[in-house]
Formats: structure tokens, C-alpha cells, sequence
């Protein structure tokens, strides 16, 4: 029934990839932020629960 249903709708290809595409980036900024950060930075921001 949904199958029929989402076939009825005109560009809906385009959802799937643009979905895909928007996950993709955002995992490759996600990485190059963990990656490229300083680790003092890192180090600094995991004392802040031992600090209260």
C-alpha cells in the first residue's frame, strides 16, 4: 500500500538523495571537528565534570 502510494508522488528520488547527501556532510564536518581539534581543548572540556 505504501509502496503505491509514495510511487504517486512526483520527485520523491529527490528526498532519498538529498536525505543521504545531508547525512553525509554532516558526518564528514562532524569528523573533520573531532580530527582537527586541539587536545588540550578536549582535555579541558572532559575536567569540567570533576571541576562542580
Amino acid at each position: 500500500m505504501y509502496k503505491y502510494l509514495l510511487q504517486s508522488v512526483e520527485g520523491i528520488n529527490r528526498f532519498g538523495i538529498t536525505a543521504l547527501l545531508l547525512f553525509f556532510g554532516i558526518f564528514c564536518l562532524v569528523l573533520f571537528r573531532v580530527f582537527f581539534t586541539k587536545k588540550s581543548l578536549w582535555e579541558e572540556k572532559g575536567r569540567i565534570p570533576l571541576e562542580e
